[in-house]
């Protein structure tokens, strides 16, 4: 009789010395992965962040990993702050139209670091081949941003939200998507447009949700 297969779960190191190793792969996987596409080796990652490859894997357990390490970092420098200060100050008195429209600015100034650019060029023109590239950016992204915008809009008493998932996905067509669609192009939208497309964006929203 046939013993019993079994599979251990992967425990990533812990410990200051790890953190500061684990930022230095990111750090270094970033810079690889936009050098040479997602097709680059474990082995020249590890090189970049002076480190051994049997080190990259015992913190990630493989590319596509890694790779979502590496666009969640990207996204939480670009967005995270403003995120956070847009559900504290949604969750108090603040006017809901002052907070929507400076969130929605840091926002656009956010998604246009070259960094932020860099990696979703990458996403564009590697999908094909790795499609699982597109899903890090979603779940990073706009999935991992619309839990805590969701419950902030919940929780106000001036808003009247009936389908949440339907209002986030509105409010980043409204203030996010032009600016995204001209960056695939390498345009930029002018800083007029940019504006009034964030007002009357955030606009356009309260006036349809509005208790």
């Amino acid at each position: 009789m046939g013993g019993v297969k079994t599979t251990s779960k992967r425990t990533p190191p812990s410990g200051e010395r790890a953190a500061r190793k684990r930022a230095a792969i990111v750090r270094a996987a970033r810079k690889e992965f936009l050098r040479q596409g997602f097709g680059v080796g474990m082995d020249q990652i590890a090189a970049e962040a002076n480190v051994s490859k049997v080190t990259v894997y015992n913190h990630f357990s493989g590319k596509e990993e890694l790779f979502i390490e590496v666009v969640g970092d990207a996204l939480e420098e670009a967005l995270g702050e403003s995120m956070r200060a847009m559900v504290e100050r949604l969750g108090g008195v603040d006017d809901i139209r002052e907070v929507l429209t400076a969130t929605a600015r840091d926002w656009v100034k956010g998604i246009g670091r070259p960094e932020v650019l860099a990696l979703r060029a990458l996403i564009a023109a590697e999908a094909r081949r790795f499609p699982e590239l597109g899903r890090a950016w979603r779940e990073q992204g706009p999935d991992r941003f619309a839990e805590p915008l969701s419950a902030a809009l919940a929780a106000r008493d001036d808003l009247d939200i009936p389908d949440m998932g339907l209002a986030v996905v509105q409010f980043y067509a409204l203030v996010l998507y032009p600016h995204i669609v001209h960056s695939a192009y390498g345009d930029r939208l002018d800083e007029d447009l940019a504006e009034r497309l964030i007002t009357t964006g955030v606009d356009m929203f309260l006036t349809y949700y509005r208790a």
